[in-house]
């Protein structure tokens, strides 16, 4: 039998059909050139916007004509749609999806193929190693933690053992992924502190760090451990994404300041310049909190640039609110923006009657210009020059 993957969505998502991939092979199958040749495709799906959600409703729908051809075919929906689908104990996502995606023979859930740091490879040099996977946060736009589940970090010797892999094999780059890389491993070192007491001196070996915000000590965490040990390796780059200002430490900012080789681009989501706003997305910082953050950063990292992710058109986002984003966007100067107009989103607390998606797209389409032309526009004109 052959096989063929289409992705939808984030790198996550990409190093998850890795995952598939070779689950697949392992079971005797190999990769089809394109959907006319396979007898088994899998549809790894995005639920974070609503068109990427529509994209898979249409590509799913058109394969039936190839069931007329070829009998045996089948069709698999796997990644965010079945992740919610099961997450969903009323049956009503799943309900809706096979009244949508008839052409769909199963709906198989991602955590099935089972968890592991297995990279991505983008090509000859670059890869992407997953090191944790699903979200504690429950942001109110977001579907994460209902398509993915709770933050679950994969085993901290399997990702170096990966990466050293990687590394011998004459791979430049490494990118490290999870929803929220910068609080990788806080599930390791609870679980094992409290189960696992035999445990406890190798965790403390490591040293977890709490990372302390508004005045708290929050959560303890590996990732600045972590994303040094990879640099160590010796790749000529270390990135990683994605990461929230909340968890992001101090010594997080003297691990990337002291190795060269890791990223000078930092991936740092705001979602809004607003307080009010960002109370209501359940973001738990302010903006003057964020731009702090930004400080600091700068100060112990020379030519350090920032990318970021917006959503405009919030629920009750008003022109006021919406300014204070823009203020905060060239206070900052952002090398790039991914800018998304908000859009409801099935289980997220935001779309689940708590606030009203009352901005009328007109005006989310005029925010959105007018960040993409702030920010976008004159990177996009640098690298055509």
């Amino acid at each position: 039998m052959k096989y063929f993957i289409k992705t939808f969505g984030c790198q996550q998502n990409h190093a998850d059909s890795a995952r598939v991939a070779t689950y697949l092979e392992e079971q005797g199958m190999k990769l089809a050139k394109s959907y006319n040749d396979a007898d088994y495709i899998v549809i790894n799906t995005c639920m974070i916007r609503e068109s990427a959600e529509n994209r898979v409703y249409g590509l799913v729908n058109n394969l039936k004509k190839l069931k007329i051809k070829n009998p045996k075919l089948k069709v698999v929906v796997t990644g965010c749609m079945s992740g919610m689908a099961v997450k969903d104990k009323t049956g009503k996502f799943l309900k809706l999806l096979k009244s949508r995606l008839p052409g769909a023979d199963e709906f198989l859930p991602i955590e099935e193929i089972g968890l592991s740091p297995a990279p991505f490879k983008v090509d000859k040099k670059s890869a992407f190693i997953p090191i944790s996977n699903g979200c504690n946060n429950f942001c109110t736009f977001c579907v994460v933690p209902y398509t993915r589940g709770r933050e679950k970090s994969m085993p901290y010797e399997d990702i170096i053992n990966e990466a050293k892999k990687l590394k011998k094999l004459g791979y430049t780059s490494v990118t490290l992924l999870g929803q929220n890389v910068n609080s990788y491993g806080s599930d390791i070192v609870v679980q094992e502190e409290a189960h696992q007491p035999h445990e406890q001196q190798k965790i403390k070996a490591l040293k977890p760090i709490y990372v302390k915000h508004l005045g708290k000590y929050r959560i303890p965490t590996l990732f600045p451990h972590l994303l040094e040990d990879v640099a160590k390796i010796g790749f000529e780059k270390v990135d990683f994404s994605s990461s929230n200002p909340w968890d992001f430490s101090d010594e997080l900012i003297s691990v990337i300041a002291r190795n060269k080789n890791i990223t000078r681009t930092i991936h740092l989501p705001v979602q809004s310049g607003d307080d009010n706003v960002l109370k209501r997305m359940n973001r738990w910082y302010t903006a003057d909190e964020y731009l702090r953050l930004i400080s600091k950063i700068k100060d112990q990292i020379p030519n350090v640039k920032f990318t970021t992710d917006i959503i405009v058109g919030f629920c009750g986002e008003t022109d006021a609110e919406f300014e204070n984003t823009l203020e905060l966007c060239k206070k900052v100067g952002f090398n790039w923006a991914f800018v998304s107009v908000y859009s409801k989103r099935p289980m997220a607390v935001a779309s689940n009657k708590i606030y009203e998606d009352d901005v009328p797209h007109p005006i989310k389409d005029k925010r959105w210009k007018i960040l993409d032309d702030l920010i976008n526009k004159p990177h996009l004109k640098k690298r055509v020059k």
